[in-house]
């Protein structure tokens, strides 16, 4: 019996100089663990330093965004109204959810009182929700651009607008859901002894928000970029000029040449014939002979305008691919510790939400790369109006 006494009299004072130590309030003799709260500290440093790196960029991404649209003429059409939407839906991300959700997460703890969460909560599923939406209006627009050939032409902006109110209108449903009392049981118990602020864990809510907010845009977005490349494809294939007879050669090369083919049905035999020669990627020459070529057609404002939308078409499906990368892994999540119970790693669940943020401040960073109007539109808005004057 004396020997567990002293095993556990040993026991106790262990715990205890543990319990004193996370407190800073004792150090133990030997040292070899001194170090530790100036680890922990130099850990919460680098992490703020890190949010608060992809808070500036997220905001001032979109700031870039938002002002190359407001400033440039050749941006201010009507199919980029809801990429405005899309980056004011990101900003509000970076000035509304993203430094509530970064002290949190620096200090492991909610500390700022139900009410304050419930705000925090709802105002991160609005903004998000929003601009996931948003990828969906964007997806459908495109889509009706290549399947409506008139529609380009016929696309007001009362439809656009209609589309922007839809898309708001469905994050303030799910958002607001909560603060009408869509919540579950251990809501404020999870605030206020846990100290954890979530959204609703109530089953029902996160089916619904998840599948409104997540899923199903996620099955629409890709039908219809589908659709969209099937289209494409089908287009491709069958312009004028890709059936070629057997007087045709038409070499693989790295731009698009003009192709000169001899036409037996109007050929009499009066012409004068021509050669010629293109060089394809292997460095070889092919020689292609016919009739002398037509003039080559002035490229109508019609065909700048296809080329424009098959160059945002392709931006959009990149954006849409970050779009799933980023948010998949934390829906999954959501849903799993709604649904089964299960209780994730909280920095790994930390990490899903972050990636999740991260995709508002990558769209910027894709139109800048992968868009050339935006891009130009960048460097005109940081060189400032004498560069763009030159450029007029």
């Amino acid at each position: 019996m004396l020997i567990l006494f002293n095993n556990f009299t040993n026991y106790t004072e262990t715990n205890r100089s543990i319990l004193l130590f996370e407190d800073n309030t004792t150090v133990p003799e030997n040292g070899t663990t001194s170090d530790v709260p100036e680890m922990h500290l130099i850990a919460k440093l680098s992490l703020t330093a890190v949010l608060g790196i992809i808070i500036l960029a997220t905001v001032v991404g979109n700031v870039f965004v938002i002002a190359a649209i407001l400033l440039e003429r050749n941006l201010q059409t009507v199919g980029n109204y809801l990429v405005l939407s899309l980056a004011v839906a990101d900003l509000m991300v970076a000035l509304l959810v993203m430094p509530m959700g970064a002290l949190y997460e620096v200090n492991q703890e909610w500390v700022l009182g139900p009410e304050l969460c419930e705000i925090w909560t709802s105002g991160d599923v609005l903004c998000c929700t929003a601009s996931i939406l948003h990828l969906v209006a964007i997806a459908m627009d495109r889509y009706w651009a290549v399947t409506h050939v008139d529609y380009v032409r016929q696309r007001s902006s009362q439809k656009i607008g209609l589309m922007i109110f839809l898309v708001w209108a469905v994050g303030f449903l799910v958002s607001f859901a909560p603060l009408f009392g869509w919540k579950d049981e251990d809501f404020l118990y999870r605030i206020e002894q846990e100290k954890r602020c979530l959204v609703s864990q109530d089953a029902a809510y996160q089916i619904f928000a998840t599948c409104s907010t997540f899923y199903v845009p996620l099955i629409v977005i890709l039908i219809l970029y589908w659709r969209v490349y099937q289209v494409a494809r089908k287009r491709i294939r069958h312009k004028p000029g890709a059936k070629s007879s057997s007087h045709c050669v038409q070499p693989i090369q790295k731009q698009m040449v003009h192709v000169v083919c001899s036409d037996n049905r109007n050929s009499t035999g009066s012409g004068q014939v021509t050669e010629t020669t293109t060089t394809t990627t292997n460095g070889t020459t092919a020689s292609v002979v016919g009739n002398n070529p037509k003039p080559k057609k002035k490229v109508t404002r019609e065909n700048m305008e296809a080329k424009r939308e098959r160059k945002a078409a392709k931006t959009l499906a990149i954006i849409t691919g970050v779009f799933v990368i980023c948010w998949l892994p934390f829906f999954l999540t959501a849903l799993l510790m709604a649904v089964c119970e299960i209780e994730p790693d909280p920095h790994l669940f930390s990490f899903f939400l972050w990636l999740g943020y991260a995709n508002s401040t990558l769209n910027p960073i894709i139109y800048t790369i992968f868009s050339p109007d935006f891009r130009s539109a960048f460097k005109r808005v940081l060189c400032g109006n004498k560069k763009r004057g030159r450029l007029r």
